[in-house]
Protein backbone atom coordinates (compact mmCIF):
# COMPACT_ATOMS: atom_id res chain seq x y z
CA UNK A 1 0.00 0.00 0.00
CA UNK A 2 2.73 2.41 0.63
CA UNK A 3 3.80 1.73 -3.22
CA UNK A 4 0.39 2.77 -4.00
CA UNK A 5 1.02 5.79 -1.94
CA UNK A 6 4.25 6.79 -3.49
CA UNK A 7 2.40 6.73 -7.16
CA UNK A 8 -0.20 8.82 -6.14
CA UNK A 9 1.89 11.38 -5.14
CA UNK A 10 3.77 11.01 -8.46
CA UNK A 11 0.49 11.29 -10.38
CA UNK A 12 0.22 14.45 -8.54
CA UNK A 13 3.22 15.88 -9.10
CA UNK A 14 2.44 14.97 -12.80
CA UNK A 15 -0.57 16.45 -13.47
CA UNK A 16 1.16 19.39 -12.31
CA UNK A 17 2.94 19.77 -15.57
CA UNK A 18 0.02 19.41 -17.69
CA UNK A 19 0.18 23.38 -17.87
CA UNK A 20 3.85 23.86 -17.74
CA UNK A 21 4.60 28.20 -17.17
CA UNK A 22 5.83 28.27 -20.77
CA UNK A 23 2.11 27.00 -22.32
CA UNK A 24 0.83 30.50 -21.39
CA UNK A 25 3.27 32.35 -23.82
CA UNK A 26 2.50 30.08 -26.77
CA UNK A 27 -0.88 32.65 -27.36
CA UNK A 28 -2.66 31.40 -30.36
CA UNK A 29 -4.32 33.54 -33.13
CA UNK A 30 -7.90 35.17 -31.33
CA UNK A 31 -10.57 33.54 -32.94
CA UNK A 32 -13.28 36.92 -33.48
CA UNK A 33 -16.67 34.40 -33.31
CA UNK A 34 -18.13 36.85 -31.24
CA UNK A 35 -19.35 40.11 -31.72
CA UNK A 36 -20.10 42.84 -28.46
CA UNK A 37 -22.55 42.94 -27.40
CA UNK A 38 -23.59 39.46 -27.32
CA UNK A 39 -26.75 38.47 -29.59
CA UNK A 40 -28.82 35.81 -27.32
CA UNK A 41 -27.11 32.97 -29.91
CA UNK A 42 -23.79 33.81 -29.34
CA UNK A 43 -24.09 34.30 -24.94
CA UNK A 44 -25.89 31.01 -24.92
CA UNK A 45 -22.91 29.38 -27.01
CA UNK A 46 -20.88 31.24 -24.49
CA UNK A 47 -22.72 30.08 -21.19
CA UNK A 48 -22.44 26.20 -22.63
CA UNK A 49 -18.66 26.33 -23.23
CA UNK A 50 -17.92 27.49 -20.13
CA UNK A 51 -20.38 24.96 -18.14
CA UNK A 52 -18.66 22.38 -20.74
CA UNK A 53 -15.30 22.62 -18.87
CA UNK A 54 -17.13 21.95 -15.79
CA UNK A 55 -18.45 19.39 -17.15
CA UNK A 56 -15.57 17.90 -17.72
CA UNK A 57 -13.76 18.76 -14.51
CA UNK A 58 -16.06 16.62 -13.35
CA UNK A 59 -15.64 13.76 -15.75
CA UNK A 60 -11.95 13.70 -14.70
CA UNK A 61 -12.87 13.59 -10.99
CA UNK A 62 -15.17 10.74 -11.27
CA UNK A 63 -12.92 8.53 -13.46
CA UNK A 64 -9.45 8.97 -11.10
CA UNK A 65 -11.18 8.90 -7.11
CA UNK A 66 -10.34 6.11 -5.91
CA UNK A 67 -13.27 5.79 -2.78
CA UNK A 68 -16.99 4.72 -3.55
CA UNK A 69 -18.01 8.42 -2.05
CA UNK A 70 -17.16 10.51 -4.91
CA UNK A 71 -16.62 7.49 -7.98
CA UNK A 72 -19.60 6.38 -7.63
CA UNK A 73 -22.38 8.54 -5.10
CA UNK A 74 -20.80 11.32 -7.20
CA UNK A 75 -20.60 13.86 -3.81
CA UNK A 76 -18.31 16.52 -5.75
CA UNK A 77 -19.05 19.38 -7.40
CA UNK A 78 -17.08 21.86 -10.18
CA UNK A 79 -17.03 25.55 -11.32
CA UNK A 80 -15.51 28.16 -12.65
CA UNK A 81 -14.75 31.84 -11.24
CA UNK A 82 -13.68 35.13 -12.15
CA UNK A 83 -10.60 36.74 -11.64
CA UNK A 84 -12.23 38.63 -8.85
CA UNK A 85 -13.52 34.99 -7.15
CA UNK A 86 -17.36 36.11 -8.69
CA UNK A 87 -19.26 32.47 -9.79
CA UNK A 88 -18.86 32.34 -13.84
CA UNK A 89 -20.05 28.91 -14.80
CA UNK A 90 -21.04 25.35 -12.55
CA UNK A 91 -22.12 21.89 -13.68
CA UNK A 92 -25.29 20.27 -11.87
CA UNK A 93 -23.63 19.11 -9.02
CA UNK A 94 -24.29 19.40 -5.23
CA UNK A 95 -26.51 22.28 -4.83
CA UNK A 96 -25.03 23.20 -1.12
CA UNK A 97 -21.27 22.71 -2.42
CA UNK A 98 -21.47 25.45 -5.29
CA UNK A 99 -23.74 27.79 -3.58
CA UNK A 100 -21.38 27.85 -0.64
CA UNK A 101 -18.58 28.70 -3.31
CA UNK A 102 -20.28 31.60 -4.64
CA UNK A 103 -21.10 33.07 -1.40
CA UNK A 104 -17.35 32.68 0.00
CA UNK A 105 -14.99 32.69 -3.01
CA UNK A 106 -14.12 36.45 -3.53
CA UNK A 107 -12.46 36.39 0.03
CA UNK A 108 -11.00 33.56 -0.54
CA UNK A 109 -9.11 34.03 -3.73
CA UNK A 110 -8.63 37.86 -2.51
CA UNK A 111 -5.73 37.03 0.11
CA UNK A 112 -3.27 35.26 -1.59
CA UNK A 113 -0.84 36.57 -4.50
CA UNK A 114 -1.34 33.58 -7.37
CA UNK A 115 1.07 32.46 -9.96
CA UNK A 116 1.04 29.29 -12.31
CA UNK A 117 1.03 26.24 -11.33
CA UNK A 118 -0.78 27.08 -8.07
CA UNK A 119 -3.05 24.97 -5.86
CA UNK A 120 -5.05 26.04 -2.94
CA UNK A 121 -6.83 23.78 -0.35
CA UNK A 122 -8.99 24.31 2.41
CA UNK A 123 -12.13 23.03 4.52
CA UNK A 124 -12.86 25.40 7.60
CA UNK A 125 -16.15 26.67 7.15
CA UNK A 126 -15.19 29.64 9.34
CA UNK A 127 -13.18 30.81 6.31
CA UNK A 128 -14.97 29.10 3.23
CA UNK A 129 -15.43 25.90 3.53
CA UNK A 130 -18.81 24.00 4.60
CA UNK A 131 -18.23 21.47 6.96
CA UNK A 132 -14.54 19.47 6.82
CA UNK A 133 -15.30 16.60 4.79
CA UNK A 134 -15.86 18.96 1.84
CA UNK A 135 -12.50 19.79 0.68
CA UNK A 136 -11.94 23.00 -1.74
CA UNK A 137 -9.23 22.98 -4.28
CA UNK A 138 -8.79 25.99 -6.46
CA UNK A 139 -6.37 26.43 -9.06
CA UNK A 140 -5.85 30.10 -10.82
CA UNK A 141 -5.50 30.11 -14.39
CA UNK A 142 -3.14 32.69 -15.97
CA UNK A 143 -1.85 34.10 -19.25
CA UNK A 144 1.25 35.58 -19.95
CA UNK A 145 1.46 35.76 -16.08
CA UNK A 146 -1.64 37.72 -15.41
CA UNK A 147 -4.66 36.08 -13.79
CA UNK A 148 -7.71 35.16 -15.55
CA UNK A 149 -9.60 33.44 -13.87
CA UNK A 150 -10.03 30.01 -10.95
CA UNK A 151 -11.41 26.32 -11.49
CA UNK A 152 -12.43 25.23 -8.54
CA UNK A 153 -13.43 21.96 -7.15
CA UNK A 154 -15.09 20.40 -3.92
CA UNK A 155 -15.32 17.14 -2.97
CA UNK A 156 -16.61 14.89 0.34
CA UNK A 157 -14.08 12.88 1.66
CA UNK A 158 -15.22 10.11 4.23
CA UNK A 159 -11.81 10.21 6.34
CA UNK A 160 -10.28 13.82 7.14
CA UNK A 161 -9.14 12.63 10.04
CA UNK A 162 -11.70 12.49 13.10
CA UNK A 163 -11.55 9.87 15.51
CA UNK A 164 -14.88 9.01 14.76
CA UNK A 165 -15.10 6.89 11.30
CA UNK A 166 -16.62 8.36 8.67
CA UNK A 167 -15.49 11.90 9.96
CA UNK A 168 -19.68 12.53 11.08
CA UNK A 169 -19.14 12.96 14.75
CA UNK A 170 -21.47 13.81 17.50
CA UNK A 171 -18.96 16.66 18.41
CA UNK A 172 -18.98 20.44 20.58
CA UNK A 173 -16.21 22.18 18.80
CA UNK A 174 -15.01 22.18 15.06
CA UNK A 175 -11.41 20.90 16.12
CA UNK A 176 -13.05 17.31 17.56
CA UNK A 177 -14.46 16.96 13.87
CA UNK A 178 -11.14 16.50 12.02
CA UNK A 179 -8.10 18.23 10.63
CA UNK A 180 -9.03 21.91 10.09
CA UNK A 181 -7.53 23.39 6.89
CA UNK A 182 -7.05 26.94 6.90
CA UNK A 183 -6.50 28.61 3.45
CA UNK A 184 -3.26 27.55 1.69
CA UNK A 185 -0.78 26.37 -1.01
CA UNK A 186 -0.61 22.44 -1.08
CA UNK A 187 1.32 23.54 -4.54
CA UNK A 188 3.27 26.52 -5.01
CA UNK A 189 4.96 27.19 -8.62
CA UNK A 190 4.19 23.30 -9.54
CA UNK A 191 5.88 22.25 -6.19
CA UNK A 192 4.32 20.30 -4.03
CA UNK A 193 4.49 21.36 -0.28
CA UNK A 194 5.48 18.11 1.44
CA UNK A 195 4.73 19.23 4.96
CA UNK A 196 1.38 20.12 3.95
CA UNK A 197 0.66 16.87 2.16
CA UNK A 198 2.18 14.91 5.29
CA UNK A 199 -0.17 16.27 7.90
CA UNK A 200 -3.22 15.97 5.86
CA UNK A 201 -2.26 12.29 6.02
CA UNK A 202 -4.91 11.28 9.14
CA UNK A 203 -2.95 8.63 10.35
CA UNK A 204 -6.06 5.78 10.30
CA UNK A 205 -5.13 2.87 8.15
CA UNK A 206 -3.05 2.86 4.81
CA UNK A 207 -6.47 2.18 3.21
CA UNK A 208 -7.64 4.89 4.92
CA UNK A 209 -4.58 7.60 3.72
CA UNK A 210 -4.89 5.52 0.04
CA UNK A 211 -8.20 6.79 -0.45
CA UNK A 212 -7.69 10.51 0.82
CA UNK A 213 -4.59 10.71 -1.10
CA UNK A 214 -5.71 9.58 -4.26
CA UNK A 215 -9.30 11.45 -3.99
CA UNK A 216 -6.60 14.90 -3.51
CA UNK A 217 -4.87 13.80 -6.63
CA UNK A 218 -8.03 12.99 -8.77
CA UNK A 219 -9.12 17.03 -7.12
CA UNK A 220 -6.16 18.27 -8.38
CA UNK A 221 -6.04 16.83 -12.00
CA UNK A 222 -9.52 17.60 -12.55
CA UNK A 223 -9.02 21.47 -11.25
CA UNK A 224 -5.98 21.39 -14.08
CA UNK A 225 -7.70 20.24 -16.74
CA UNK A 226 -10.39 23.38 -15.76
CA UNK A 227 -7.33 25.20 -16.35
CA UNK A 228 -5.95 23.71 -19.45
CA UNK A 229 -9.66 24.00 -20.70
CA UNK A 230 -10.36 27.95 -20.02
CA UNK A 231 -6.45 29.05 -21.34
CA UNK A 232 -7.67 27.28 -24.18
CA UNK A 233 -11.18 29.28 -24.73
CA UNK A 234 -9.70 32.62 -23.65
CA UNK A 235 -7.05 32.24 -26.28
CA UNK A 236 -9.92 31.59 -28.85
CA UNK A 237 -11.39 34.72 -27.51
CA UNK A 238 -8.73 36.68 -26.68
CA UNK A 239 -8.47 38.25 -23.05
CA UNK A 240 -10.55 41.33 -23.36
CA UNK A 241 -12.92 39.60 -24.79
CA UNK A 242 -13.60 37.11 -23.06
CA UNK A 243 -13.84 39.35 -19.55
CA UNK A 244 -16.38 41.66 -21.90
CA UNK A 245 -18.10 38.21 -22.31
CA UNK A 246 -18.51 37.38 -18.80
CA UNK A 247 -19.75 40.93 -17.79
CA UNK A 248 -21.84 40.87 -20.35
CA UNK A 249 -22.99 36.96 -18.87
CA UNK A 250 -23.58 38.68 -15.55
CA UNK A 251 -25.32 41.04 -16.69
CA UNK A 252 -27.43 38.89 -18.36
CA UNK A 253 -27.93 36.89 -15.34
CA UNK A 254 -28.61 39.47 -12.83
CA UNK A 255 -31.50 40.68 -15.83
CA UNK A 256 -32.87 37.33 -15.43
CA UNK A 257 -33.33 37.03 -11.57
CA UNK A 258 -34.94 40.37 -11.64
CA UNK A 259 -37.55 39.93 -13.89
CA UNK A 260 -38.17 36.57 -12.23
CA UNK A 261 -38.17 38.08 -8.97
CA UNK A 262 -40.67 40.97 -9.84
CA UNK A 263 -43.44 38.07 -10.05
CA UNK A 264 -42.95 37.88 -6.72
CA UNK A 265 -45.42 40.18 -4.83
CA UNK A 266 -44.12 42.74 -3.29
CA UNK A 267 -44.66 42.70 1.04
CA UNK A 268 -42.77 40.70 3.66
CA UNK A 269 -43.59 36.74 3.86
CA UNK A 270 -42.69 34.77 7.22
CA UNK A 271 -42.12 31.38 7.84
CA UNK A 272 -40.80 28.77 10.69
CA UNK A 273 -39.90 25.11 11.40
CA UNK A 274 -38.19 23.40 13.57
CA UNK A 275 -34.96 20.90 13.99
CA UNK A 276 -35.76 17.78 15.90
CA UNK A 277 -32.62 18.27 18.23
CA UNK A 278 -28.53 18.61 17.89
CA UNK A 279 -27.86 15.18 19.36
CA UNK A 280 -27.08 16.57 22.92
CA UNK A 281 -29.32 18.13 25.52
CA UNK A 282 -31.36 20.69 23.05
CA UNK A 283 -35.03 19.93 20.84
CA UNK A 284 -37.04 21.65 18.68
CA UNK A 285 -34.66 24.37 17.59
CA UNK A 286 -36.26 26.72 15.58
CA UNK A 287 -35.34 28.13 12.20
CA UNK A 288 -37.23 32.03 11.83
CA UNK A 289 -37.32 33.73 7.87
CA UNK A 290 -38.74 36.82 6.89
CA UNK A 291 -39.06 37.49 2.72
CA UNK A 292 -38.67 40.96 2.46
CA UNK A 293 -39.42 41.53 -0.88
CA UNK A 294 -38.98 45.01 -2.80
CA UNK A 295 -38.77 45.67 -6.61
CA UNK A 296 -34.91 46.28 -6.77
CA UNK A 297 -34.69 42.66 -4.92
CA UNK A 298 -35.13 40.31 -1.79
CA UNK A 299 -33.71 40.54 1.72
CA UNK A 300 -33.68 37.25 3.24
CA UNK A 301 -33.66 38.02 6.58
CA UNK A 302 -33.11 35.10 9.50
CA UNK A 303 -34.07 37.28 13.02
CA UNK A 304 -35.49 35.25 15.54
CA UNK A 305 -33.44 32.02 14.91
CA UNK A 306 -32.51 30.64 17.91
CA UNK A 307 -28.97 30.64 19.14
CA UNK A 308 -26.27 28.34 18.20
CA UNK A 309 -26.31 25.22 19.92
CA UNK A 310 -23.82 23.12 21.97
CA UNK A 311 -24.33 20.14 19.37
CA UNK A 312 -23.20 20.24 15.89
CA UNK A 313 -26.10 21.41 13.88
CA UNK A 314 -24.90 24.97 13.54
CA UNK A 315 -24.53 26.71 10.08
CA UNK A 316 -22.10 28.90 8.71
CA UNK A 317 -23.00 31.39 6.35
CA UNK A 318 -21.77 30.14 3.25
CA UNK A 319 -24.07 27.04 4.24
CA UNK A 320 -26.77 29.44 4.54
CA UNK A 321 -26.28 31.18 1.28
CA UNK A 322 -26.16 28.04 -0.46
CA UNK A 323 -29.89 26.91 0.36
CA UNK A 324 -31.23 30.41 -0.17
CA UNK A 325 -29.75 30.60 -3.14
CA UNK A 326 -30.66 27.16 -4.41
CA UNK A 327 -34.39 28.26 -3.73
CA UNK A 328 -34.34 30.91 -5.77
CA UNK A 329 -32.84 29.43 -8.72
CA UNK A 330 -35.30 26.76 -8.61
CA UNK A 331 -37.62 29.38 -9.49
CA UNK A 332 -35.96 30.90 -12.29
CA UNK A 333 -36.12 29.31 -15.93
CA UNK A 334 -33.69 26.68 -16.85
CA UNK A 335 -32.02 28.45 -19.42
CA UNK A 336 -30.96 31.17 -16.49
CA UNK A 337 -27.09 30.84 -16.14
CA UNK A 338 -25.14 29.98 -13.46
CA UNK A 339 -23.31 33.22 -12.70
CA UNK A 340 -22.62 35.73 -9.73
CA UNK A 341 -25.16 37.92 -11.67
CA UNK A 342 -28.01 35.65 -11.02
CA UNK A 343 -27.76 36.36 -7.23
CA UNK A 344 -27.08 39.59 -6.89
CA UNK A 345 -30.16 40.35 -6.24
CA UNK A 346 -30.78 38.56 -3.24
CA UNK A 347 -29.40 39.63 0.24
CA UNK A 348 -29.24 37.75 3.69
CA UNK A 349 -29.32 38.89 7.04
CA UNK A 350 -28.59 36.14 9.47
CA UNK A 351 -27.65 36.91 13.19
CA UNK A 352 -24.22 36.37 14.30
CA UNK A 353 -24.18 33.73 17.13
CA UNK A 354 -27.50 31.83 15.51
CA UNK A 355 -27.57 28.66 14.55
CA UNK A 356 -27.32 30.47 11.11
CA UNK A 357 -24.25 32.04 11.57
CA UNK A 358 -22.63 29.78 14.23
CA UNK A 359 -19.28 31.36 15.87
CA UNK A 360 -15.76 29.75 15.67
CA UNK A 361 -15.57 26.88 17.04
CA UNK A 362 -18.91 25.56 17.05
CA UNK A 363 -19.07 22.11 15.59
CA UNK A 364 -20.88 22.40 11.83
CA UNK A 365 -21.04 18.25 10.61
CA UNK A 366 -24.30 17.76 10.64
CA UNK A 367 -25.17 22.47 10.07
CA UNK A 368 -23.62 21.60 6.06
CA UNK A 369 -26.26 18.41 5.64
CA UNK A 370 -29.24 18.65 8.28
CA UNK A 371 -30.21 22.21 8.82
CA UNK A 372 -29.21 23.71 5.39
CA UNK A 373 -32.37 21.40 4.42
CA UNK A 374 -34.40 22.55 6.77
CA UNK A 375 -33.02 26.22 5.79
CA UNK A 376 -34.58 25.45 2.33
CA UNK A 377 -37.88 23.98 4.23
CA UNK A 378 -38.52 27.88 5.70
CA UNK A 379 -37.32 29.54 2.76
CA UNK A 380 -39.96 27.57 0.27
CA UNK A 381 -42.24 28.41 3.03
CA UNK A 382 -42.18 31.89 2.89
CA UNK A 383 -42.57 32.04 -0.91
CA UNK A 384 -45.18 30.04 -0.79
CA UNK A 385 -47.59 32.80 1.48
CA UNK A 386 -46.44 34.99 -1.43
CA UNK A 387 -47.18 32.84 -4.56
CA UNK A 388 -49.85 30.23 -3.21
CA UNK A 389 -50.35 26.91 -5.73
CA UNK A 390 -46.80 27.45 -6.96
CA UNK A 391 -44.88 25.13 -4.61
CA UNK A 392 -44.49 21.55 -3.29
CA UNK A 393 -45.02 20.42 -0.08
CA UNK A 394 -42.12 20.03 1.82
CA UNK A 395 -39.38 17.21 0.71
CA UNK A 396 -38.22 14.16 3.35
CA UNK A 397 -36.01 17.31 4.83
CA UNK A 398 -33.13 15.32 5.91
CA UNK A 399 -30.33 13.44 3.91
CA UNK A 400 -29.66 10.55 6.48
CA UNK A 401 -26.13 10.41 7.22
CA UNK A 402 -25.02 7.51 7.98
CA UNK A 403 -21.25 6.94 8.81
CA UNK A 404 -19.50 3.71 9.98
CA UNK A 405 -16.05 1.80 9.88
CA UNK A 406 -13.39 0.93 12.63
CA UNK A 407 -10.19 2.62 14.26
CA UNK A 408 -9.04 -1.79 15.17
CA UNK A 409 -5.43 -1.70 14.04
CA UNK A 410 -4.67 -3.24 10.78
CA UNK A 411 -8.41 -3.47 10.01
CA UNK A 412 -8.96 0.24 9.38
CA UNK A 413 -11.83 1.19 7.02
CA UNK A 414 -14.24 4.35 6.74
CA UNK A 415 -17.85 4.52 5.47
CA UNK A 416 -20.52 7.68 4.68
CA UNK A 417 -23.49 7.82 2.62
CA UNK A 418 -26.76 9.64 2.49
CA UNK A 419 -30.10 8.52 1.91
CA UNK A 420 -32.79 9.26 -0.51
CA UNK A 421 -36.50 10.04 0.83
CA UNK A 422 -39.74 11.31 -0.68
CA UNK A 423 -40.22 14.33 -2.38
CA UNK A 424 -43.51 16.76 -1.46
CA UNK A 425 -46.17 16.64 -3.61
CA UNK A 426 -47.31 19.70 -5.62
CA UNK A 427 -50.17 21.45 -7.21
CA UNK A 428 -49.68 19.15 -10.71
CA UNK A 429 -47.77 16.54 -9.56
CA UNK A 430 -47.74 13.61 -6.54
CA UNK A 431 -44.09 13.72 -4.96
CA UNK A 432 -40.99 11.27 -6.51
CA UNK A 433 -40.80 8.45 -4.02
CA UNK A 434 -36.84 7.57 -2.99
CA UNK A 435 -34.68 9.90 -4.41
CA UNK A 436 -32.16 12.58 -3.31
CA UNK A 437 -33.98 15.90 -2.53
CA UNK A 438 -32.94 20.17 -2.76
CA UNK A 439 -29.50 20.95 -0.93
CA UNK A 440 -28.04 16.84 -2.27
CA UNK A 441 -27.66 15.38 -5.48
CA UNK A 442 -25.82 12.44 -5.08
CA UNK A 443 -26.08 8.65 -5.56
CA UNK A 444 -26.88 5.87 -2.93
CA UNK A 445 -23.60 3.71 -2.77
CA UNK A 446 -24.36 1.07 -5.25
CA UNK A 447 -24.92 -2.15 -3.33
CA UNK A 448 -22.42 -4.23 -5.57
CA UNK A 449 -19.70 -1.19 -4.54
CA UNK A 450 -20.75 -1.12 -1.01
CA UNK A 451 -20.12 -4.57 -0.33
CA UNK A 452 -16.66 -5.04 -2.38
CA UNK A 453 -15.45 -2.43 -0.55
CA UNK A 454 -16.32 -3.10 3.31
CA UNK A 455 -17.33 -5.60 5.74
CA UNK A 456 -21.29 -5.03 5.48
CA UNK A 457 -23.84 -6.67 3.26
CA UNK A 458 -27.41 -5.05 2.31
CA UNK A 459 -29.88 -6.84 3.28
CA UNK A 460 -32.92 -4.92 2.25
CA UNK A 461 -33.17 -1.73 -0.26
CA UNK A 462 -36.53 -0.98 -0.88
CA UNK A 463 -39.28 1.79 -1.36
CA UNK A 464 -41.09 2.39 2.10
CA UNK A 465 -44.52 1.99 0.72
CA UNK A 466 -46.80 4.43 2.40
CA UNK A 467 -44.70 6.95 4.10
CA UNK A 468 -45.69 9.48 2.33
CA UNK A 469 -48.25 12.16 3.24
CA UNK A 470 -51.49 11.45 1.33
CA UNK A 471 -53.64 14.73 -0.22
CA UNK A 472 -54.64 15.39 -3.72
CA UNK A 473 -51.23 15.09 -4.70
CA UNK A 474 -49.52 12.43 -2.39
CA UNK A 475 -45.88 12.74 -0.76
CA UNK A 476 -43.19 10.99 -2.14
CA UNK A 477 -42.41 7.59 -0.21
CA UNK A 478 -39.17 7.22 1.46
CA UNK A 479 -37.00 4.01 1.70
CA UNK A 480 -35.72 1.38 3.44
CA UNK A 481 -32.19 0.18 3.68
CA UNK A 482 -31.10 -2.77 6.02
CA UNK A 483 -26.79 -3.09 6.75
CA UNK A 484 -25.74 -6.15 8.40
CA UNK A 485 -22.12 -5.66 9.90
CA UNK A 486 -19.71 -8.40 9.03
CA UNK A 487 -17.27 -7.11 11.65
CA UNK A 488 -16.98 -5.07 14.16
CA UNK A 489 -17.61 -1.18 14.14
CA UNK A 490 -18.38 1.81 15.21
CA UNK A 491 -21.38 3.64 14.15
CA UNK A 492 -22.71 7.53 13.79
CA UNK A 493 -26.22 8.85 12.51
CA UNK A 494 -26.95 12.18 11.77
CA UNK A 495 -30.26 12.17 10.78
CA UNK A 496 -33.54 14.67 11.01
CA UNK A 497 -37.33 14.66 10.70
CA UNK A 498 -37.43 11.61 12.93
CA UNK A 499 -39.72 13.50 15.36
CA UNK A 500 -41.65 16.34 12.78
CA UNK A 501 -42.53 14.45 9.62
CA UNK A 502 -42.34 16.51 6.91
CA UNK A 503 -45.97 19.66 6.47
CA UNK A 504 -47.99 19.00 3.92
CA UNK A 505 -49.32 21.98 2.44
CA UNK A 506 -53.41 22.92 1.54
CA UNK A 507 -54.55 20.38 3.60
CA UNK A 508 -52.45 17.55 2.30
CA UNK A 509 -50.87 15.04 4.99
CA UNK A 510 -47.50 15.06 7.01
CA UNK A 511 -45.03 12.60 5.45
CA UNK A 512 -44.54 9.80 8.11
CA UNK A 513 -41.03 10.40 10.25
CA UNK A 514 -38.58 8.59 9.40
CA UNK A 515 -37.20 5.01 11.80
CA UNK A 516 -33.42 4.22 12.75
CA UNK A 517 -33.04 1.01 14.76
CA UNK A 518 -30.40 -1.55 15.80
CA UNK A 519 -31.28 -5.31 15.55
CA UNK A 520 -35.26 -3.96 16.66
CA UNK A 521 -34.67 -1.23 18.99
CA UNK A 522 -35.53 2.21 17.97
CA UNK A 523 -32.42 4.53 17.76
CA UNK A 524 -32.09 8.88 18.42
CA UNK A 525 -32.05 10.18 14.83
CA UNK A 526 -28.64 11.58 16.08
CA UNK A 527 -26.32 9.02 17.76
CA UNK A 528 -22.73 7.26 18.09
CA UNK A 529 -22.28 3.55 19.03
CA UNK A 530 -20.60 0.57 18.63
CA UNK A 531 -21.98 -2.12 16.76
CA UNK A 532 -20.73 -6.03 16.84
CA UNK A 533 -20.64 -8.65 13.70
CA UNK A 534 -23.81 -9.90 12.75
CA UNK A 535 -25.81 -6.68 13.99
CA UNK A 536 -28.78 -4.87 11.44
CA UNK A 537 -29.20 -1.69 11.19
CA UNK A 538 -32.44 -0.44 9.76
CA UNK A 539 -32.78 2.72 7.91
CA UNK A 540 -36.60 4.18 7.05
CA UNK A 541 -36.32 7.35 5.37
CA UNK A 542 -39.14 10.24 5.57
CA UNK A 543 -41.84 10.38 3.10
CA UNK A 544 -43.16 13.51 1.54
CA UNK A 545 -45.53 16.25 2.28
CA UNK A 546 -49.42 15.98 0.84
CA UNK A 547 -50.44 18.56 -1.14
CA UNK A 548 -54.29 19.53 -1.29
CA UNK A 549 -57.22 17.78 0.55
CA UNK A 550 -57.89 14.18 -1.07
CA UNK A 551 -61.10 14.57 -2.74
CA UNK A 552 -62.18 10.87 -3.72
Amino acid sequence: MQDAGDRIQEVLLASCLLHPVSQSKRLTMTLHLYSFPMNPIELSLFVSRMEAICDEMGVVLKRTAFSPNIKDRLDYSCALFDRDGELSAQAAHIPVHLGSMAYAMADIVGQFEWAEGDVLVLNDPYLGGTHLPDVTIVAPVLLEGTLQGFAVNRAHHANIGSESPGSMPITHLLEEEGIVISPQFLLKKGELNQALWQSLTPLHGQEGNFHLNGDMAAQVSSVNTGVLRLQELIRQFGVDAFHQGLIELNDYGERVALACLAEIPSGSYAFEDVMDDDGLDNQDIAIRVTLNVESQGITVDFSGTDDQVSGNINCPLPVVAAAVYYCFRCLMPDYAPACGGLFRPIQISAPKGSLVNANHPAAVAAGNVETSTRIVDVVLGALEQALPEQFPAASQGSMNNIAMGSRETGNEWDYYETLAGGHGGGPEYPGISARHSHMTNTLNTPVESLEMHYPLRINRYEVRDGSGGGGKQSGGDGLVREYEFLADAQLSLLTERRTHGPWGLKGGKSGEPGENSLNGKTLPGKVSLSVKQGDCLLIKTPGGGGWGIHTD
